[in-house]
């Protein structure tokens, strides 16, 4: 199996969201006892955001023969594609940011969400053009944004969900430890239900096609 994982934190490998998307990478691998998995880590953090010079080679490429040859500017996004439809499942392990991705993940999400790349413009709006395939979300929240004691909105879910079904990728699951900026007391518990979340989800859920 193949697995992309996204690392979305300036904290990188410290990240509470990296805490949390290893715990699921190590759910997906337990599913999958005495098979052969490759990880991909792609930190994003550093990733540059798509600019002038991007704009104008997508609209060069379509304006020509539409090929998915990639250079100059475009280079580093079809780079990234490929990554992604390699991958047999992808995690993505981010904060949330003021309510959202962020900047980082949303830099990402730019350079592979390309038209006449990963979707197509119909007449009744866009089409993925990926093959969908399980996406973990891992979410580090230093706030309370789900149930009952919600204490601030949710844009991050639905707004990333929506994002991704445009390409094609509809199987998005979700897993948060919220309040991280709360007493250690109260983080090792969100620790501990996302834990038992993850460990029920996995035992039920139909395995991964490798």
């Amino acid at each position: 199996m193949k697995i992309l994982r996204v690392i979305c934190s300036p904290r990188g490998t410290a990240s509470e969201s990296y805490r949390l998307s290893q715990t699921l990478i190590n759910h997906l691998i337990d599913s999958h006892r005495g098979g052969d998995f490759i990880i991909t880590e792609r930190g994003v953090s550093g990733l540059a955001h798509i600019d002038a010079d991007y704009a104008e080679a997508v609209s060069k490429r379509r304006e020509t023969s539409g090929s998915h040859a990639a250079t100059g500017a475009l280079l580093r996004s079809e780079q990234l594609i490929r990554e992604l439809e390699k991958a047999d499942c992808v995690v993505i392990a981010t904060p949330m940011h003021n309510l959202m991705v962020p900047s980082a993940l949303k830099a990402w999400l730019d350079h592979v969400i390309q038209a006449d790349r990963t979707f197509r413009i119909t007449a009744e709006g866009k089409v993925g053009a990926l093959h969908d395939r399980p996406v973990y979300v891992a979410i580090a929240s230093g706030g309370t944004f789900s149930g009952v004691n919600a204490q601030q909105p949710d844009f991050l879910r639905p707004w990333l969900k929506a994002v991704l079904a445009s390409i094609g990728l509809r199987d998005v699951t979700f897993f948060s430890v919220e309040g991280t900026g709360q007493k250690p007391d109260a983080l090792k518990a969100s620790r501990e239900k996302t834990a038992r979340e993850a460990a029920q989800y996995f035992s039920s859920a139909a395995p991964v096609p490798a």
